[in-house]
C-alpha cells in the first residue's frame, strides 16, 4: 500500500476536525495540499430531497445497497471513474488505513454481484464527510446517497460535509456556507458521539 510519509491517519484525522481535506493534482503524485474553501458544502440532513421519479425508481430497482462490503473497490472506482483525480494512490492509502481503523466508509450499490455506484468517507463525531462517489448505472450514486442519509438520520448524525456544492448535489437538497458558518457547525457534531456501524 502506497502512504504518504510523514503524514499519517491521526494527521488526517486533525485536518478533518479543523475543517480542511487533502487533495492531489493527479493519480500518481506523491505529494498533496490541504484545502479550505471559503464556500462548504453541505447537505441538511432534514432538507434532504428525494423527487418523485426516485421514490418510484426506488421502489422498482433491482440494485443492491451494502455498506463497508468493499472499500477498496469504491475508494479505486471514484479516483478511476475521473480523466484527472485528486485521490491519489498517497490518498488512497491513508483512507484505506482510516477505513480499517473504523473512521471511514463505504456505501456499495450493486447489480448482481457488479459494483456499479458508490460513495465513501470519513466519520468524526456527529460529523460525516463525503469524500468522492461515482456511477456506473444510472441513478446509482443517488441510491447510494439516499442509503447515507438514512443511515446518518438513524445512527445520530448532524453534519454531511459534501466539501463543495455541485448541481448533481444541489438538486438534492445541498447548500453552500461560509467557512466560518461550516466551522461552527463542525465544531458541534464533534461533540456529539455517533456510530456509523
Amino acid at each position: 500500500m502506497h502512504v504518504a510519509q510523514g503524514f499519517g491517519p491521526d494527521d488526517l484525522i486533525d485536518c478533518y476536525r479543523r475543517g480542511v481535506f487533502p487533495m492531489s493534482d493527479n493519480r500518481e503524485d506523491d505529494f498533496f495540499y490541504l484545502v479550505e474553501p471559503k464556500l462548504r458544502g453541505v447537505l441538511p440532513l432534514d432538507a434532504f430531497h428525494v423527487s418523485r421519479s426516485m421514490q418510484k425508481f426506488l421502489r422498482k430497482t433491482p440494485l443492491k445497497v451494502t455498506v463497508n462490503t468493499d472499500f477498496q473497490s469504491v475508494i479505486q472506482a471514484c479516483a478511476l471513474e475521473r480523466d484527472n483525480t485528486w485521490i491519489s494512490l498517497g490518498i488512497e492509502g491513508l483512507y484505506t488505513l482510516l477505513h480499517w481503523r473504523g473512521e471511514a466508509h463505504s456505501v456499495e450499490v450493486w447489480e448482481d454481484d457488479v459494483l456499479v455506484g458508490g460513495l465513501y468517507g470519513v466519520t468524526q463525531g456527529g460529523a460525516f464527510f463525503g469524500e468522492s462517489m461515482f456511477s456506473r448505472r444510472s441513478n446509482a450514486s443517488k441510491l447510494a446517497l439516499i442509503h447515507l442519509v438514512e443511515r446518518l438520520k438513524e445512527r445520530g448524525f448532524v453534519l454531511l460535509d459534501t466539501q463543495f456544492l455541485t448541481a448533481h448535489l444541489a438538486s438534492l437538497g445541498a447548500i453552500e456556507i461560509s467557512q466560518a458558518e461550516y466551522l461552527e457547525k463542525l465544531k458541534l457534531a464533534l461533540e456529539i458521539e455517533a456510530c456509523f456501524d
